[in-house]
């Protein structure tokens, strides 16, 4: 255990990197103590950690994608029918690399392969929200029990929800083209090895040109709110006595379009400040699975009804994941 640890410490916290900044910066003149100093601290180790962590992650997690493009993503789980084929899309959704945004082409070509619209649901759910290099990332903030906890409630969200909305009967409410529109079942050419860690390289550089900038932005905001806004106000806001905390903080993340990655800064901060570990946690699934562009191009496909019944499971899903993760944090941290 103790090795695991050091491993932990090292490798993903990388402790020897903050000392580094740390060294650095007091060799420069520039005390860490001050709030200019722990923000630059903050801001200088994050940015590196989260940049070195995306790119090795990401490359070795690509190239076990490779062997999931969408059409045999679509042919494994078309071989399930009810709940087993909801779970089982929701466990592919953690291992394909498609974003909120990204993943509506991919609901348009399940619908059109004939697969259930619950099943379709549970890949669009689980898909954007439970990554497995931000779960690493996540791991590496806090520990491995919040960050295994995570997925296991983002896969049940999308199991439950699609579920949800497959017995709701609202396949009505498919915008017509899309069921018009039939995805014929043709064999791809598989990938040499030179091939897929061609695709890994290129998926390097697509994610990092996709995220830098909400990574940046996303832990200029941490670094504000670890050094500059008062304690006391943000528990006056967020404080995990606060009834209000989760559902104000689900609400604030839905106008909002950023990566998971760009998050991950603004979370750290926030439970450094005291704000409920589930609180935190709602605000980022908000943000990742019920951003505002990914809901209009999912009008386009789908008709408001369809639309307000998905907002409305995966929005009291996530609030109820927040106010359980308040009710038990203390188990996992």
């Amino acid at each position: 255990m103790a090795i695991f640890q050091w491993l932990n410490n090292q490798l993903l916290r990388m402790d020897w990197l903050s000392a580094s900044v740390r060294g650095l910066m007091e060799a420069l003149g520039i005390d860490v103590g001050t709030r200019l100093g722990g923000s630059l601290h903050f801001f200088i180790y994050d940015v590196i950690k989260i940049f070195i962590l995306l790119g090795v992650l990401i490359f070795a997690i690509s190239y076990v994608q490779s062997h999931f493009p969408p059409e045999r993503t679509r042919a494994i789980v078309g071989r399930f029918r009810g709940l087993p084929a909801n779970t089982l899309a929701a466990l592919l959704g953690t291992v394909t690399p498609f974003c909120s945004c990204s993943s509506i082409p991919l609901f348009i070509g399940f619908v059109g392969a004939g697969l259930p619209l619950g099943v379709t649901f549970s890949f669009l759910i689980s898909s954007p929200l439970v990554d497995l290099a931000s779960v690493i990332l996540l791991a590496s903030i806090f520990n491995w029990p919040i960050a295994i906890a995570y997925v296991a409630v983002g896969v049940v969200l999308a199991v439950v929800g699609g579920t949800l909305i497959e017995r709701a009967g609202l396949q009505r409410h498919i915008e017509p083209f899309v069921l018009d529109n039939p995805i014929a079942d043709v064999p791809q050419a598989e990938l040499t090895r030179a091939e897929r860690l061609a695709y890994a390289r290129e998926q390097v550089v697509d994610v990092f040109g996709r995220v830098w900038a909400y990574v940046l932005v996303g832990v200029a905001i941490g670094a504000l709110i670890h050094n500059w806004i008062p304690q006391q106000v943000i528990a006056a806001l967020l404080g995990s006595d606060k009834l209000w905390a989760v559902p104000l903080a689900t609400v604030v993340g839905i106008p909002m379009y950023a990566d998971i990655f760009g998050t991950l800064p603004i979370a750290e901060a926030l439970v450094a400040r005291g704000v409920g570990l589930g609180t935190v946690l709602a605000f980022m699934m908000a943000v990742t699975a019920l951003s505002v562009p990914s809901l209009i191009l999912l009008r386009q496909v789908v008709r408001p009804p369809l639309l307000a019944v998905f907002v409305g499971i995966v929005t009291l899903g996530i609030v109820a994941i927040g106010y359980l993760f308040n009710a038990f944090a203390y188990l996992l941290v």
